[in-house]
């Protein structure tokens, strides 16, 4: 099937509270079955809803959908830090589902996103990649992100500790920044 999903059309929109299960599936294993996710437990499909609306109040989360509708990844933007002098930067995460991997979906959502993090005014994304992971390593590399550093030692999972690799890229950056704007889904097409 993976060479088959290739060729099928991709269709990139909004994640609503309603995507809260298709989301849940992908996120899933990647929770329980890896180190990928610091998260210890898989959220409820309760959560993820709420994640997704308090997240698209403000900025882009963003999913993927095959011909006959499957939600095949998503990606999504979260604030950097608390303080205001970091208001222009984002982290941002992608998950695509394990028979969607290997197909250019993650590229395109994380394109896609960029695009939209441009357009509301935000400057850099950084993103934080549990190690080793070298799909998610070149994914990023592939659309510019470069590396930081390493937090070593710093997340306790499946019995060991991990590190996390920190990449970063810059969206813009301009001399006399504004405030970015809200996402607005209902602007988004």
């Amino acid at each position: 099937m993976t060479g088959e999903l290739a060729t099928r059309p991709m269709r990139i929109r909004v994640a609503t509270p309603a995507d809260a299960p298709a989301v849940r599936d992908i996120y899933a294993p990647i929770v329980r079955d890896t180190v990928i996710s610091f998260e210890l437990e898989v959220p409820s499909v309760l959560e993820i809803a709420n994640r997704i609306a308090s997240t698209v109040l403000r900025l882009p989360w963003l999913l993927s959908e095959d011909s006959s509708g499957a939600v095949t990844g998503y990606a999504y933007a979260s604030r950097h830090r608390e303080r205001a002098a970091y208001q222009w930067a984002v982290d941002v995460s992608a998950y695509v589902r394990t028979d969607a991997r290997g197909q250019g979906v993650g590229k395109r959502l994380y394109e896609r996103l960029l695009l939209e993090l441009l357009h509301l005014g935000y400057c850099q994304a950084f993103a934080g990649i549990a190690l080793p992971n070298a799909a998610s390593v070149a994914l990023h590399e592939s659309l510019g992100f470069k590396p930081l550093g390493v937090y070593a030692n710093v997340g306790f999972k499946r019995g060991s500790w991990h590190d996390v690799g920190w990449w970063q890229k810059e969206i813009q950056l301009p001399s006399d920044p504004k405030p970015p704007r809200p996402f607005d889904a209902d602007l988004f097409g």
